[in-house]
């Protein structure tokens, strides 16, 4: 399968998922999601959806033990919307790179301060 491909899918899996964790799911655990990406392997069996989960630690866990749990009914509704042979299998993981982009800023602001 071409990597190309994989890239298409990716981001079509990206938007569905996001319309679906917006308006499909009423898990109250669910907070303010935003999906950053979507990595699919080169043979489309697996696909690994990276978020951003905005709130404290203890919200962000919830969030992400509420869409394991809703897994199947992701999956099956990407099914529904996408039109492949086989549905990708889903893994959620956060996405660190925001966190370090602010960290990385917040340490450039403070050396800025000491140079003055």
């Amino acid at each position: 399968m071409s990597k190309v491909r994989a890239n298409r899918v990716g981001e079509q899996i990206k938007k569905e998922l996001t319309d679906i964790i917006q308006r499909g799911l009423k898990d109250p655990r669910i907070g303010f999601v935003t999906v950053t990406d979507v990595e699919v392997t080169g043979d489309l069996q697996q696909a690994t959806a990276f978020i951003t989960v905005f709130g404290e630690e203890e919200e962000k866990e919830k969030t992400l033990q509420a869409l394991e749990k809703a897994k199947g009914f992701i999956r099956s509704e990407i099914g529904k919307r996408i039109q492949l042979r086989k549905t990708p299998e889903l893994t959620f993981s956060f996405d660190k790179s925001i966190e370090q982009g602010n960290r990385i800023d917040a340490l450039l602001r403070k050396l800025n301060e000491e140079d003055k």
